[in-house]
């Protein structure tokens, strides 16, 4: 089969395209074969050498972290009635053909959801649900969205949206923020602007009652002053780091600081919960993931350039085969 090795840490350049034998399923285990592979910001960083501590690798691998596509051969003790059937995969790798992974990591695709809308909520449509539970946005109140033309940030638009909040998108350019507008968001503003947080301040009175910051790092550490006190802060964003709010700053304000990437990933089963329940939204028209950038397998450090340069808006995708 084909596939993606990172050849060492580096530069999108050590993303090699590699032919490896064709994956046996062990007891428990299936083998998906792929008709597209997620691609995550978070793959950037790890082929970078980033986050050692938190998601070790040892090149050569085969990166990413999931996909849609079909199961082709199951193991000893997997029902047999697997094979062929559509599913979501959310593993440890993603970048190939075919990818090996333990039944209780595939999730039945619904029927109307197509292979490409499910392989775009494999991570982000998990994330998205686990920020909306921690943010908790209510009717009427302000969310800010930053990173919102992400993949994550889009789904956490209409999440926001649709709980009945007031959304305000922060993206970096104009075709970003117009996404958003079409989202559902009711202010946008260009965080490349000096002055972007006190527009915030402005449109919402005084700051948002809840922040979902996509960016991290120093942007994401500033976003916090666009927040009203009392307000909620939840950070996901890795673009630059992790986003560090003053804490003693924060509990004067009265915040509230939630960072879930420093609590580790979430278990299977609430993965399995948050997956089904994306999954089951997409089918039914109540979320909208955003493909906004295919490749082939071997365009992968295309994939993995145009990430970096923020010029892709909402989900990139590998596609295999035609």
């Amino acid at each position: 089969m084909r596939a993606i090795q990172v050849t060492s840490f580096g530069a999108p350049e050590v993303l090699v395209a590699v032919d490896l034998p064709d994956p046996v399923p062990g007891p428990g285990q299936v083998v998906v074969g792929m008709a597209a592979a997620d691609v995550i910001f978070l793959d950037t960083l790890l082929r970078s050498g980033w986050g050692q501590d938190f998601f070790p690798r040892t090149p050569p691998y085969v990166p990413g972290g999931g996909g849609a596509g079909r199961v082709v051969a199951v193991g000893t003790g997997v029902d047999q009635a697997w094979v062929g059937r559509r599913v979501a995969v959310r593993t440890g790798t993603g970048y190939a053909e075919q990818v090996l992974a333990h039944e209780e990591e595939i999730m039945p695709i619904p029927d109307g959801l197509v292979l490409r809308e499910a392989a775009a909520l494999v991570h982000d449509g998990v994330t998205a649900l686990n920020l909306h539970r921690l943010g908790v946005p209510q009717e009427g109140e302000w969310v800010l969205v930053s990173a919102a033309a992400g993949g994550a940030g889009t789904l956490l638009v209409q999440l926001a949206v649709e709980a009945g909040a007031r959304v305000v998108a922060a993206a970096s350019s104009d075709s970003k923020l117009a996404l958003a507008r079409e989202l559902g968001a009711e202010a946008v503003v260009d965080y490349t602007r000096a002055d972007w947080i006190g527009q915030v301040r402005e449109v919402t009175r005084g700051g948002a009652a809840l922040i979902y910051d996509g960016a991290g790092g120093a942007l994401g550490t500033a976003t916090v002053d666009a927040l009203a006190d009392g307000g909620r802060f939840v950070t996901y964003g890795t673009a630059d780091g992790f986003a560090a709010p003053d804490r003693e700053s924060a509990a004067r304000r009265g915040l509230r600081l939630f960072t879930p990437l420093m609590d580790g990933p979430p278990d299977q089963e609430t993965v399995r919960e948050l997956l089904g329940q994306a999954l089951e939204r997409a089918a039914r028209g109540r979320l909208h993931p955003v493909i906004g950038a295919t490749y082939r397998l071997e365009q992968a450090a295309e994939a993995h350039h145009s990430l970096a340069a923020r010029t892709t808006v909402g989900k990139s995708l590998l596609l295999m085969g035609n």
